[in-house]
């Protein structure tokens, strides 16, 4: 997933996140930040949301079922893996991964998951807390296997 992708989402499902919260478009475009003829504008397909308003939407309405279905979970999750392109995360405590990911490695307390949906990389801690994400599956495995040989090396 790129940032093109998720502007692509973002803006295909604009309309039903709007009915979902049973906003009117006035009201929509003025919680986004939008004028009304453009929110109408992507609503019909003829444009796409910039990406400022995606990230809006996503931070706004984060909770909404059909931006979380979208996404596999948090959108913005996805977001930021994709803006900040595999940085380093401050331990932040997740859910374990138990809907929306599937376990591609665990050993020594860490767990490497793929997001079912979006199909980016995270590491957990033993706790659950993410330690790291990328979209990019080589440095999610070199970066957990990081992890891995460092807890291997650790004297007992």
């Amino acid at each position: 997933m790129n940032k093109q992708d998720i502007i692509e989402i973002v803006s295909d499902k604009i309309k039903l996140v709007r009915v979902e919260m049973g906003y009117t478009q006035d009201k929509m475009a003025e919680i986004i930040g939008l004028s009304k003829k453009t929110l109408v504008q992507i609503e019909k397909g003829r444009t796409q949301a910039g990406w400022t308003a995606v990230i809006a939407i996503c931070a706004l309405f984060r909770e909404s079922d059909v931006i979380q279905s979208s996404f596999g979970g948090d959108p913005l999750e996805a977001v930021e893996t994709v803006a900040r392109a595999g940085a380093v995360f401050k331990n932040e405590k997740t859910m374990g991964g138990k809907v929306w990911w599937k376990e591609v490695s665990a050993k020594y307390g860490f767990v490497l998951q793929q997001n079912i949906i979006s199909q980016h990389y995270r590491i957990l801690d033993e706790d659950n807390y993410r330690l790291y994400s990328t979209a990019d599956k080589l440095d999610a495995v070199q970066r957990y296997q990081e992890l891995v040989n460092g807890m291997q090396n650790k004297p007992s």
